[in-house]
C-alpha cells in the first residue's frame, strides 16, 4: 500500500485537525501515514500577539517537523495550510522552497499530490490559494488528485472540488463535523489513487 505524508502548516490548529483527519481517511484506505507540521519562522512577537497561536506553538513544539525526506519517502503528498490573503502562507511556501534537489534529481515527479485549505470567510481565498498551491506541483511533475465532485460529503461540506477548504469564523472554529468528512474522503482518495500507481 502506498505511503501518505500529509505536510501542513496550522497557526491556531484548525489545519492541524484538518491534517489529522486527512490521514483518518488515508490510514482507513490502507495507507502508511505521515502527518508532519512545516517549521514557524513568524516572530515571536508576531505569534505572541494571538494568544491562540502562541497555545499552538508550545504544544507542538517537539512534534516532529517536515523535511524533504517525508516527500522523498510518500508515494502522495497532501499539503494543507490556512490562505493568507488568497495565496499560500510563507511559512509552507519556504518549505517548498527548499525542495528543489529533490526536484532536480525527479523525486518529486509521479506522485499523487492534493491539498486542503481554511480561511475565516467562506470566500477568504481558499479556492485561490489551493490552486497557488497547485503551481509548484505541475513543476513538480505530479498527479493533483482534487476530490471533484466525486463524494457526497464534498457538497455537505460547501462544494470546493478543489480541495478541502473550512471556513473557521471570526471565532476561528476548526473543522466541521462535514469538513471532518471531507478530509477523511480526500484522504481515501489520494491512497486509492496512490494505490494505483504504486500496484
Amino acid at each position: 500500500m502506498p505511503n501518505v505524508a500529509i505536510i501542513y502548516y496550522s497557526s491556531t490548529g484548525t489545519n492541524e485537525a484538518t491534517a489529522r483527519a486527512v490521514a483518518e481517511g488515508a490510514a482507513a484506505a490502507g495507507a502508511e501515514v505521515r502527518v508532519r507540521l512545516v517549521a514557524e519562522t513568524a516572530p515571536a512577537a508576531a505569534i505572541d500577539s494571538n494568544p491562540k497561536w502562541r497555545e499552538f506553538v508550545d504544544r507542538t513544539a517537539k512534534e516532529p517537523r517536515a523535511t524533504a525526506d517525508d516527500l522523498s519517502w510518500a508515494h502522495a503528498i497532501v499539503f494543507g495550510c490556512p490562505t493568507r490573503f488568497g495565496n499560500v502562507p510563507s511559512q509552507l511556501k519556504q518549505f517548498v522552497d527548499t525542495l528543489g534537489g529533490l526536484w532536480f534529481q525527479g523525486k518529486l515527479a509521479n506522485k499523487v499530490y492534493a491539498g486542503f485549505t481554511s480561511a475565516m470567510n467562506a470566500h477568504g481565498g481558499q479556492e485561490s490559494t489551493l490552486l497557488a498551491l497547485y503551481n509548484s506541483i505541475y513543476h513538480f511533475g505530479g498527479y493533483i488528485v482534487t476530490p471533484g465532485y466525486t463524494d457526497p460529503s464534498v457538497f455537505g461540506a460547501g462544494g470546493n472540488p478543489y480541495g478541502v477548504s473550512v471556513t473557521t469564523g471570526q471565532a476561528g472554529n476548526g473543522p466541521t463535523e462535514a469538513d471532518v468528512g471531507h478530509a477523511k474522503y480526500l484522504g481515501k482518495r489520494v491512497t486509492e489513487v496512490a494505490a494505483k500507481l504504486v500496484g
